[in-house]
């Protein structure tokens, strides 16, 4: 059986600016549509079209860019809508190299002090609320807004609650924040709309690094309720005493 695309979307190729397009999944987040984005992205890479520069996954859309000198644009779409036609994308099997990642996590306490008021608009219990966050094993969506930063989810949809109507002025390096059933963990200091909920020691952003972006679109994350005196452990790691292993 083959999965039900969102609201019966058919996937959209538009152009993107002089030397892009977008191939777009769905008009709304949903599991299927990150799946298909992910997916697609990764037959593009090895589709290995001449005169492509860059494939990249974002929530329900993959962004093609390319070479117009080298490349015609009517061609481009040819390609990619034959590529469309190959497969049902939102039941495709997910990319190769994957990783599960489980990040011991400090929930609430004064390192991540809006647990209580996400817990509320959430409609649980703090208890209830550190259980789900726990439990939840969530995927990297698409890396974006600062460097190596990974939206994640989707998570219960009790967690479907808004942003902030205003901003935090900042949030520290390894924060993880809640909103729209979606878990963001900050690889940078940074103000946000989104909700404290958490706090790793995770390097997200590694700039010396051959790999600098620690997280990559596909991964798998739980964020394992931890107590303050492990993040003090693990200050010095990188990977904040995360326990990594290949998904199969």
């Amino acid at each position: 059986m083959t999965a039900e695309p969102p609201h019966f979307f058919s996937p959209v190729i538009r152009p993107a600016g002089l030397t892009g397009v977008l191939v777009s999944f769905g008009d709304i987040l949903s599991e299927p549509a990150n799946r298909a984005a992910l997916a697609f992205s990764a037959a593009v890479a090895r589709a290995g079209i001449d005169g492509v520069e860059e494939c990249a996954p974002s929530l329900v859309s993959v962004f093609v860019q390319f070479d117009p000198l080298h490349l015609d644009l009517e061609v481009l779409v040819a390609r990619l809508t034959a590529l469309l036609e190959d497969q049902d994308w939102y039941a495709a099997p997910m990319p190769e190299g994957r990783r599960f990642i489980r990040v011991p996590t400090v929930y609430g306490t004064d390192l991540a002090p809006q647990l209580a008021e996400a817990a509320a608009a959430a409609g649980l219990s703090v208890d209830a609320a550190i259980a789900q966050l726990s439990d939840a094993r969530v995927r990297v969506q698409t890396i974006g807004f600062a460097p190596g930063q990974p939206y994640l989810g989707l998570l219960p949809e009790a967690w479907d609650i808004p942003r902030q109507t205003a901003l935090t002025k900042a949030v520290p390096e390894g924060a993880l924040v809640v909103a729209i059933r979606q878990l963001v963990l900050f690889s940078v200091a940074n103000p946000t709309g989104w909700r404290h909920v958490g706090q790793t020691a995770l390097r997200l952003f590694r700039p010396d690094s051959d790999t600098p972006f620690f997280l990559r679109p596909g991964d798998e994350v739980q964020f394992v309720q931890a107590s303050p005196d492990v993040l003090t452990q693990h200050a010095d790691d990188p990977d904040g005493g995360a326990v990594i292993e290949a998904i199969r």
